[in-house]
């Protein structure tokens, strides 16, 4: 077989990794409600099945790079596969919800290898002007899976049962375990550097303690735990910096945050995506359980968004470049957050053109904020830092879609019970999630200078 339809063949192989992963962040929202009802227990008590998953991500994504040094990229990337399929089969297997959130996290295990290896598999055998089009494909990969994810979970339910949004994994990682045993690299190197387990350790209990404390009170009304775990959190991360300053090799070199535009993008991106990720949780159920609609017309809803967001992709580099990126992000981020307050309107006397006009925005708007972000936070890392730097940025991401989840779902329960109306806690808990949104305004403005070439937003970066 010639090197080019090997590369190529290498490329579809993580394009589908990545659509697999991609495709099952977004598959379950829309299927919640009949999940709920399958396993007898109300739809936003289903937020851990969101929240595990993310959360898995997030904790492993930095060993990826170090498992594929010390094992190779062949055998970890096939074991993600693997381990992604046996975690869907117990998925669709699950009769409870704990066994489902602890499926879940078996998924999340595979789900965390598939994009970093991937990328890495292909950064290893693909070269120089062709690496960025690789890339752009990879990214499409992951366009479409979010695209066709909430129509496909809707219409799994309707058509079938909610366990087939978790089988479509099968097939498609059968094909996938054949083409990598075949086509894939191996990429072991005998001097993998040793793994700082300590600094991951202590950066996982801060990003757990820290969810658990947010999710905690929401459920339990327990304040005194969600202090305790908070004070646990922010013990751990505080107790990173001297352990980091003295290491010889630590998982996040301080230094990162020497870079002004990284510390804000970080801190701006964690607090705009809270808001942001709790849409695409809070949207399909308030559509089901409040507006009356089936699973697939939930799902079909949520298309306009995803749509716009991917035109409007096209957009950012030369509004970047005309406006810079403090300008365009504050603009951009007050449309975000207000498209997100305006679901708050969405009523069963709501027009749907009203309601596809909203989605829309809110699509198209945070479609750039996520490549305006993303670019800005990463720009102006050195090369040494930029590996360590973009592993710490996507925990973060990962984590964002958590809390997101967390808190929208938390301000429904506690806004409904509360106020004795779902319809009420729906309403001041998107107007809630979106004011989190807008104060992400004021982070950006802290953003140090324009940027040296703003409209270099490549597809690595641009990616959600």
């Amino acid at each position: 077989m010639t090197k080019v339809s090997t590369q190529t063949a290498l490329l579809w192989i993580v394009a589908t990794g990545f659509f697999m992963q991609a495709l099952d962040t977004t598959i379950v929202n829309t299927a919640l409600p009949s999940i709920a009802q399958s396993l007898h227990v109300k739809p936003l008590a289903t937020q851990p099945i969101v929240v595990a998953y993310t959360l898995t991500m997030a904790l492993l994504t930095p060993a990826s790079g170090w498992l594929a040094d010390r094992f190779g990229t062949r055998r970890v990337y096939f074991t993600a596969i693997l381990v992604f399929v046996i975690g869907s089969l117990c998925c669709a297997s699950a009769h409870t919800l704990g066994e489902l959130i602890v499926a879940r996290v078996l998924q999340g295990i595979g789900g965390s290898m598939l994009l970093p290896i991937g990328r890495l598999a292909v950064l290893r055998s693909v070269t120089g002007d062709d690496y960025v089009s690789a890339l752009a494909l990879i990214s499409v990969a992951g366009q479409v899976g979010p695209i066709l994810g909430p129509t496909l979970g809707g219409w799994f339910v309707e058509a079938a049962t909610w366990h087939w949004i978790f089988l479509i994994n099968v097939p498609i990682g059968a094909v996938g375990l054949a083409a990598v045993h075949r086509y894939l690299p191996d990429g072991a190197s005998g001097e993998a550097p040793p793994f700082d387990f300590a600094g991951c350790g202590l950066l996982s209990l801060c990003m757990v303690a820290c969810s658990l404390a947010i999710d905690v009170p929401m459920q339990t009304h327990r304040a005194q735990w969600s202090a305790g775990l908070f004070a646990v959190g922010v013990g751990a991360a505080l107790a990173y910096i001297p352990y980091a300053r003295h290491h010889r090799n630590p998982l996040f070199r301080l230094s990162l945050f020497g870079e002004p535009n990284f510390s804000v993008g970080l801190i701006g991106n964690l607090i705009c995506r809270i808001g942001s990720s709790a849409v695409p949780f809070l949207v399909p159920l308030l559509l089901q359980l409040q507006l009356g609609y089936t699973p697939l017309h939930s799902g079909l809803m949520m298309l306009p968004a995803a749509l716009a967001g991917t035109v409007a992709k096209r957009w950012i580099a030369p509004l970047v470049k005309r406006f810079g990126y403090e300008a365009f992000l504050l603009v951009n981020t007050i449309i975000v957050g207000g498209s997100i307050v305006a679901f708050a309107l969405f009523s069963r006397g709501t027009p749907i053109i009203v309601e596809i006009a909203v989605l829309a925005i809110f699509g198209a708007a945070n479609s750039m904020q996520f490549a305006a972000m993303n670019s800005v936070t990463l720009k102006d890392l050195t090369t040494e830092d930029a590996g360590s730097g973009n592993s710490l940025f996507s925990m973060v991401q990962m984590l964002a879609i958590g809390l997101g989840v967390s808190i929208g779902g938390g301000l429904v329960n506690l806004f409904s019970a509360q106020w004795g109306s779902a319809a009420l806690g729906f309403r001041l808990s998107f107007a809630c999630v979106g004011v989190i949104t807008l104060i992400s305004a004021l982070v950006f403005r802290r953003l140090d200078g324009e940027p040296a070439h703003p409209a270099s937003v490549t597809p690595s970066v641009a990616r959600q």
